[in-house]
């Protein structure tokens, strides 16, 4: 697939409010947010296509999702009349056999208790009653009365009735790690693994929040790369951007290329949805404080994906076929690298996406691939192709599960490395994102930063990696940019009326 060619329309220096650097979910939902609050806003974007590790691209009529593409989310059984593809996803044990993993109360205690065993479900009991106090606060708290500074006062206070202040007895677990709950109730090794599998993550959402933009006089530049953060009087003031065209596309060096540097100037701040490794290295040298840097560039990171991109031939495939299936070939080393493997096949729900008699797949598996074998790799050599294929290899056979006859199927075959989701979603080293764990002592960082005019988002930050996650990272920080009175005027618009009350 060629990329579509280079068109600004010029130059692209102008002067904004805010240019927010990167259009993942969580910059698309601060910039979408701050522009409906009034103010000019620019999106840059590197690639040619907007979404981050969300977005989708299209290949010989094939569409895909670039990043993760598994959702679970809360519905009925099976053939109660919805379409809901976030019902049900189907698990290969290492055992062999498998069995569907089905988003109801009834049917996840079901399988718990064939699965695990009675201790198993027992446990389970237990945690779902003492989980019951915290989804309670959560469905009492939406994100969109969050902010950073003390206006939270004000947003918070509509919210703030008797069931509220009953959440104050349980404030500890609430701002605990999850994981202390977890290894009060559950010490079964079967169940605890089990828990470890729930995941979450298109382009439904991103051309959504496009759309808001625009529609508020917003402007996203794709093929915008920002080179460096502007410091301008101790603050970040704008960025500027890598010289665009042929001689420009592969520059590391300096603000020039042919006509001199595009600059983006920002009146009332930056905002960066990069990843906390990549913020820093767009700050100029001594911008920002030793300590917070040094931080920051210690941050853990999670490993990478190996990705399969598929276009199969859809004929004779089972009319009952899920789409999301999840491999495990060790219970007791889920971390370990290509240990659980995902695939979706989003056609089941979208024939749209492929041709006619064809169907989509995407298989990978996600932060367990190690970078380091890949690292310094020529992506147009025979050597890395070589190893692309190989590594693949797991994912093939995770595939033969679900779909036995895969590999004569395929018309179309894409493989992913760490190198590609390096290269098109700018994620450093490939990184899933980062390894900040709840039973650590290291928390997920705020909007706010130690440089005046910065300001950060996305699954770098608080509440932490997923598309609801770093949906919410994005309004907190447009919230915490914005006053606190055009805060609460959004929260009357956009809040239900009952909610609000």
């Amino acid at each position: 697939m060629s990329p579509p060619p280079i068109n600004h329309g010029g130059s692209r220096s102008h002067d904004t409010d805010f240019v927010v650097i990167g259009s993942g979910i969580g910059g698309l939902c601060c910039a979408a947010l701050l522009a409906k609050y009034g103010y000019r806003v620019t999106v840059c974007e590197s690639h040619y296509l907007a979404g981050g590790a969300a977005h989708s691209f299209e290949v010989k009529g094939f569409k895909f999702d670039a990043g993760p593409s598994f959702f679970l989310g809360i519905g009925g059984e099976p053939g109660d009349g919805s379409v809901n593809p976030l019902k049900q996803w189907v698990v290969y044990p290492p055992e062999g056999d498998s069995f569907p993993n089905i988003a109801s109360q009834r049917s996840y205690e079901d399988t718990i208790a064939r699965r695990g065993g009675p201790e198993a479900l027992r446990q389970w009991r237990a945690l779902d009653v003492a989980m019951k106090p915290l989804q309670t606060a959560a469905g009492l708290f939406p994100a969109a009365a969050l902010r950073a500074d003390p206006g939270v006062l004000l947003t918070a206070a509509r919210f703030l009735g008797p069931e509220m202040m009953g959440m104050g007895f349980i404030a500890p677990t609430l701002t605990g790690p999850f994981s202390a709950l977890v290894d009060k109730h559950v010490s079964d090794p079967w169940l605890r693994a089990y828990l470890d599998l729930e995941m979450g993550g298109s382009k439904a959402i991103v051309d959504a929040l496009l759309r808001g933009i625009k529609k508020h006089g917003g402007r996203i530049l794709l093929r915008s790369h920002v080179q460096e953060i502007l410091m301008e009087g101790g603050r970040a003031s704008g960025v500027i951007l890598r010289p665009s065209g042929p001689a420009g596309s592969n520059s590391s060096s300096g603000r020039g290329g042919g006509g001199g540097p595009e600059l983006i100037r920002a009146r009332c701040g930056v905002v960066s949805n990069a990843s906390v490794w990549d913020t820093q290295r767009m700050l100029p040298a001594g911008a920002a404080p030793a300590d917070w840097a040094q931080a920051s560039e210690a941050t853990p990171a999670l490993e990478s994906f190996v990705h399969l991109h598929l276009g199969i031939d859809a004929a004779g495939l089972p009319p009952d076929l899920e789409c999301h299936h999840l491999v495990v070939n060790d219970w007791q080393r889920l971390t370990a690298p290509q240990n659980v493997i995902i695939a979706s096949i989003p056609t089941v729900f979208d024939p749209s996406l492929a041709p006619p008699g064809k169907a989509t797949v995407h298989c990978y598996c996600a932060a367990n691939e190690p970078y380091g074998p890949w690292a310094g790799m020529d992506r147009r050599s025979a050597a890395y192709k070589a190893f692309k294929e190989e590594r693949a290899q797991p994912l093939w056979k995770a595939l033969e599960r679900v779909i036995p006859d895969i590999r004569q199927r395929a018309e179309l075959t894409l493989v992913g490395s760490p190198l590609t989701h390096e290269r098109f979603v700018r994620r450093h080293r490939g990184s899933y994102g980062p390894g900040i764990s709840a039973a650590g002592d290291q928390t997920w960082p705020g909007p706010k930063t130690p440089i005046p005019g910065l300001s950060v988002c996305g699954d770098s930050c608080m509440p932490g990696i997923g598309v609801p996650a770093a949906a919410a990272s994005g309004m907190i920080t447009a919230n915490s940019l914005a006053n606190v009175f055009s805060h609460l005027r959004m929260m009357d618009a956009l809040l239900p009326p009952a909610r609000a009350a």
